[in-house]
């Protein structure tokens, strides 16, 4: 690898040190295993169990709660390593911690108690519902109801695309509690035991075959009312800015990708020869690589500065979405670079890039497309205008 994540960034040792365990990880565990874990779309649980022994699923988790007690900085760190390696265990982690984060900062005592110790340890794998078929970037029109019926709600409807559904056992699931609009949204927690909820189909993907997405049927699903997440018609807002945190995550993914796309063409690059001499030799190479390197760093900055204004306690909402817009297009953008610079090898499974092409695209689109980050950066310059 050309260099740790860390030094594009001032910081500290323990930040450091995270960073540098998520590293050893991902080269021990994931490394070895990775491109027959993306051919047989193998979602690697154990790992998950692997990750939790380090500390790493729940970083941001506090040391009463059995976490690490980290900040966001360290989980920036942490998800680019991994993602270095494999994009699809990146994405896992990412989604659930998002879910750990928003219990944290939104769930009652009882709820933290329950849940965040489970999380910290990879005893338990958090998924996330919210987009249904007919309400994706616009996730305020979504149609599936709560039905409150005396100390329980009952829930019915269809959720697609829903990361870790298949091996979550809880999940964070946005339902219609109230009238028409965002405000009608409430957020419950999910036991993903309970009767009447089916994974009914598991996507196939273009890439992060490591990834666990699915569609989910709620079938007169009875859930306790301590179930419920905050106060109801709060549950829109809280998928809001649960995503505003996980864009974090995905842009330290992406830039983990891209990172990746940087190792692959030097090596590849002063290896291969052509016309008696390496083809880093040949300005055409050069310069993709020169510009790759250099949208690199300012991705690492940009996904840096969100997560210490977080840790800070700062607004950082548009910084996470200049974050994800730069580094996932970045990514997109490069490791189709590193597929040309490897030429005819990068369009086979021989070498890595080709998962990396595969995988950079969906930076762009989970989380906020890259439309819904521009319309964000470009109301908090000027407001309004529909």
């Amino acid at each position: 690898m050309i260099e740790t994540s860390a030094r594009a960034f001032d910081v500290t040792p323990e930040q450091r040190a995270v960073g540098d365990l998520a590293r050893e990880i991902a080269l021990r565990e994931i490394a070895p295993n990775v491109a027959a874990w993306d051919r047989g779309h193998v979602f690697p649980r154990a790992l998950y169990t692997t990750l939790g022994d380090a500390g790493i699923m729940g970083i941001i988790v506090p040391e009463k709660y059995g976490g690490a007690g980290a900040d966001y900085v360290s989980y920036a760190l942490a998800i680019e390593e991994l993602a270095r390696v494999d994009a699809g265990t990146a994405v896992t982690l990412s989604v659930h911690a998002m879910i750990g984060s928003a219990i944290l900062r939104l769930g009652n005592d009882e709820q933290k108690s329950h849940y965040l110790p489970e999380l910290a340890g990879g005893d338990v794998i958090a998924g996330f519902a919210l987009t249904e078929p007919g309400a994706g970037s616009d996730a305020g029109s979504l149609i599936s109801t709560a039905r409150r019926d005396g100390d329980s709600y009952v829930l019915n409807g269809r959720k697609q695309w829903c990361t870790n559904g298949s091996y979550a056992g809880v999940t964070m699931g946005m339902f219609r509690t109230g009238g028409p609009g965002p405000k009608g949204v409430s957020a419950f927690l999910i036991d993903n035991a309970t009767p009447g909820i089916v994974v009914e189909k598991v996507t196939e993907k273009l890439g992060i075959h490591t990834s666990n997405t699915c569609d989910i049927a709620f079938d007169d699903v009875r859930v306790p009312a301590t179930a419920l997440l905050g106060d109801e018609g709060t549950g829109f807002s809280m998928a809001m800015s649960a995503l505003t945190a996980g864009r974090i995550g995905i842009a330290a993914q992406a830039t983990g990708i891209l990172a990746a796309c940087l190792d692959a063409s030097v090596k590849f690059a002063t290896e291969r020869e052509q016309f008696g001499k390496p083809i880093a030799a040949f300005e055409g190479v050069s310069f993709k690589i020169a510009r790759m390197a250099t949208d690199l760093d300012a991705a690492r900055l940009l996904v840096y500065r969100a997560a210490a204004l977080c840790d800070r306690g700062e607004p950082f909402a548009i910084e996470a979405s200049k974050a994800k817009l730069f580094a996932s297009t970045a990514a997109r953008t490069h490791a189709a670079e590193a597929v040309q610079i490897h030429g005819g090898y990068g369009y086979t499974t021989e070498f890595p890039v080709e998962r990396y092409y595969r995988d950079a695209k969906i930076t762009e689109i989970y989380e906020g497309t890259s439309e819904i980050q521009q319309i964000i950066i470009g109301r908090s310059l000027l407001g309004r205008l529909d």
